[in-house]
């Protein structure tokens, strides 16, 4: 007779499955290491990030390693070649030039102030972590680095543009140069950025800021003057006519 704990095919349901391991238990075995897996990777990528501190753009894979106190085998046990660590590495660096420009963009309500703002951001950056941002720039042969540099990019003009598209809406202007503004801002600072850095900062932040603010400004503003134009064309017409 069968026992009432088994099922039609005879099986036991309430024990461990084949091979006499608890599916719950192998999953949960399995999660952990998964998550070990990732934590160590982490702590992998920031050896290698304070290995570019120390050494510059030219750290080669030993002084990761002897950063991070292991064996180069052990690098290479989660990362196929040292071009897949610096993708990684670019992507913490370009992380973290977005954490910075795009708070400081969001938090501004006036419009040179938001040029200002996301410039003297971004330079924020390259003046703490110059070394980092040398090697992000020219690194970006690497078609994998290349596109988290231009996605970096993408992002903090997609968040530019929307403000200041939200800025010349609330004058009753046309949005639409806001996000061709906001590409070439990026663009622009970016390039400055790097001729800055390689030039090791002969130009304070501040000042730097002050000049391009003032240049780009100049520009935005004579556009925003013409496009005022037939308003105030408008309004005095409005105020002439019988």
């Amino acid at each position: 007779m069968q026992s009432p704990l088994k099922d039609v095919n005879g099986s036991d349901p309430s024990g461990p499955a084949s091979g006499g391991t608890p599916p719950a238990k192998a999953s949960g075995r399995k999660d952990r290491w998964a998550d070990h897996r990732e934590q160590r990777r982490h702590e992998l990528i920031g050896a290698a990030v304070q290995a570019l501190l120390r050494h510059g753009p030219e750290v080669d894979m030993d002084q990761v390693a002897a950063t991070a106190g292991v064996s180069k085998p052990v690098l290479y046990r989660y990362f196929a070649d040292k071009s897949q660590l610096w993708l990684a590495v670019s992507e913490v660096v370009a992380a973290r030039v977005i954490d910075t420009v795009a708070p400081a963009v969001e938090q501004v309500r006036e419009e040179r102030g938001l040029v200002e703002a996301t410039i003297d951001a971004y330079l924020g950056v390259i003046e703490s972590e110059p070394k980092l941002y040398r090697f992000l720039m020219h690194q970006s042969s690497h078609p994998g680095i290349h596109q988290v540099v231009a996605g970096t990019s993408r992002q903090v003009a997609a968040g530019l543009a929307r403000v200041i598209g939200d800025r010349l809406r609330s004058l009753g202007l046309d949005a639409g140069p806001a996000e061709p503004w906001a590409y070439g801002l990026v663009g622009f600072v970016q390039a400055v950025g790097d001729w800055w850095t390689t030039r090791g900062q002969p130009i304070p932040r501040a000042a730097l800021t002050d000049y391009l603010t003032t240049l780009l400004w100049s520009g935005i503003e004579g556009i925003r003057r013409s496009a005022d134009l037939p308003h105030q064309l408008t309004r005095a017409h409005e105020r002439i006519a019988p």
